[in-house]
């Protein structure tokens, strides 16, 4: 297969979800709360279809499970990563995910969840909650049952363009409007501590997950370990934000041309400014703001030109 895999994007209503989906990156979405686009998804809960070739209406497990060459024959029992647009158009609810072993033994064998975000947008003095103050797990558990929540949860200023690692066990939210381009294990389990008393639309509050979330964060708080790497390759600028044994994530801004060569068991692409080109052999794919895809191992070398900037993935 000498192609791109072009996906059909799946779209996830949030009560805190709003319409930058649509207005930022023009996709179709199916209401005025749509939180979440997942993007490059073989989760059971969003698997995306393929868009294009000879695996055209297939989902991404499937074709996963079924053509492990085109990802490299990875020993990987499920596809690991999972690319997701996130429109947080008022707060998230303050949460955390489990590690691989809480998850496999408490959730019916689900991934753990370790996750980045890349700041597409966001409004001005829009900021994140990112760890906390709790130096016990007996404070801890105490800050909670008191709602001292001013007192427990560490906020953080950001900006467009700003990268953050957080990890398992991590506390953290995205404030009010800030738009991400998160990369994650390709798990959906998520443990919510506080949901600022929101109701839903038949007058309920949604389920917190307090014990579960208590077992599982990381106390004292742990500021995650990241080193920033950029290096100019011809015409693109490589800026390298981590690499570990979850994922690698990459942003290219590319200006003019570039030929290169598909050494990864598989890439993740997903197109957060500009236009261009992609040509693999004698195919020619226009490539634009929102759209998505996957290099699979059996690509070779591909040529890429245009003013754009992607962010790329893979293991």
């Amino acid at each position: 297969m000498k192609v791109p895999i072009f996906l059909k994007p799946v779209f996830k209503e949030r009560i805190w979800g709003g319409t930058a989906l649509r207005d930022e990156y023009g996709y179709d979405i199916p209401s005025p709360t749509s939180g979440e686009c997942w993007a490059i998804s073989a989760h059971p809960n969003g698997p995306n279809k393929v868009l294009n070739g000879e695996y055209e209406g297939w989902t991404l497990d499937q074709l996963y499970i079924e053509h492990p060459e085109l990802f490299g024959n990875i020993n990987h029992k499920v596809f690991p990563l999972l690319t997701k647009i996130i429109d947080a158009n008022d707060e998230l609810s303050v949460q955390v995910h489990p590690d691989n072993e809480y998850a496999a033994v408490y959730e019916n064998g689900e991934l753990g969840k370790t996750e980045c975000w890349y700041i597409l947008s966001c409004n001005e003095n829009a900021e994140i909650i990112f760890g906390h103050h709790a130096k016990t797990k007996e404070e801890f558990k105490d800050m909670i049952q008191q709602g001292k929540w001013d007192s427990l949860l560490q906020r953080v200023p950001v900006k467009k363009g700003d990268f953050f690692y957080v990890p398992s066990g991590t506390l953290h939210a995205l404030g009010k409007g800030i738009r991400v381009l998160e990369t994650q294990q390709s798990s959906d389990t998520t443990y919510r501590v506080y949901d600022y008393d929101r109701v839903d639309d038949n007058g309920n509050k949604r389920e917190l997950h307090i014990e579960k979330a208590i077992a599982v964060t990381t106390i004292p708080h742990q500021p995650a370990n990241t080193s920033v790497k950029v290096k100019q390759q011809g015409n693109v600028k490589i800026t390298t934000f981590i690499s570990n044994e979850f994922f690698t994530i990459h942003k290219w801004d590319l200006n003019g041309q570039i030929v290169q060569e598909q050494n990864q068991p598989f890439q993740l692409v997903s197109v957060i400014e500009g236009e261009g080109e992609l040509q693999i052999a004698n195919s020619l794919f226009k490539l634009a703001k929102g759209d998505h895809f996957i290099l699979p191992s059996t690509v070779g070398q591909f040529t890429m030109k245009g003013s754009i900037s992607l962010i790329v993935s893979h293991l």
